[in-house]
């Protein structure tokens, strides 16, 4: 069964299909995570032209989920990278764990605009999905804009729908 995310934003909704083979503990923590409404109400807090769209700090919601400076919040623990023997490559519309280093990823993720501007992220951080679907919508994002919604689920095989 192929694990799916719908990311839905102020901008329109995406599809990503999730790479539980090659990142099985990433995959399953985004899903925990999205699944108990954990990105609902967050921002896309970091924007960089050419280069990716980064979201899914708590403190983005602001008021009291603001403990500290947006950019730094997370689920309250940290998950290990899974870059080793991981093929996955930081193509547009990779979905990928941002960290503050090496096995500090938590809840932040971002997504891929350009293969030629992230490629020294290349087993640095563990890509663990792929827009497939509103990948359009990507490069339209803007600063602060929200993501309303984050949900996983599974398809049998030859199936489509969430």
């Amino acid at each position: 069964m192929t694990r799916y995310a719908t990311i839905e934003t102020s901008r329109g909704a995406m599809r990503a299909e999730l790479y539980e083979k090659d990142a099985p503990k990433t995959v399953e923590n985004f899903e925990k995570l999205a699944n108990a409404g954990f990105y609902d109400g967050t921002k896309f807090h970091r924007v960089i032209k050419d280069f990716m769209v980064q979201g899914g700090d708590p403190y983005s919601k602001g008021g009291d989920a603001a403990k500290g400076p947006v950019g730094t919040g997370g689920p309250g623990y940290k998950i290990k990278c899974e870059t080793q023997g991981n093929p996955r490559k930081h193509d547009v519309g990779a979905l990928s764990m941002a960290h503050a280093g090496k096995d500090t990823g938590g809840s932040q993720f971002f997504i891929v605009l350009s293969e030629q501007n992230t490629r020294h992220l290349n087993g640095v951080h563990t890509v663990f999905g792929k827009v497939t679907e509103g990948v359009d919508i990507v490069p339209k994002i803007a600063q602060n804009d929200t993501i309303t919604k984050v949900r996983v689920s599974g398809e049998a095989a030859g199936t489509k729908g969430t």
